[in-house]
């Protein structure tokens, strides 16, 4: 698959995202940056991808905190803006 280098979100799956972030931030902060159910009560992978895919403003929240961590990344940071 050829990678388009003006979109950074293109060819992740949000599966991919989610594990990510959880690795790196973790749920609970997770649950403070996007405050959503399935990142703060009882918060799980499965049921937080179910939500994410019916969910268009919950899905774009994560894509834009996966941009956060990808600069992150790139720049040497490790917290969470």
């Amino acid at each position: 698959m050829t990678r388009n280098n003006s979109d950074p979100l293109h060819g992740v799956t949000l599966a991919s995202i989610l594990t990510s972030l959880v690795d790196h931030y973790g749920w609970e902060r997770m649950g403070m940056a996007i405050d959503i159910r399935c990142f703060t009560n009882n918060p799980g992978m499965q049921s937080s991808l179910k939500f994410l895919r019916r969910t268009p403003w919950a899905r774009k929240k994560v894509e834009e905190l996966y941009l956060v961590y990808l600069f992150e990344l790139e720049h040497g940071r490790t917290g969470m803006t």
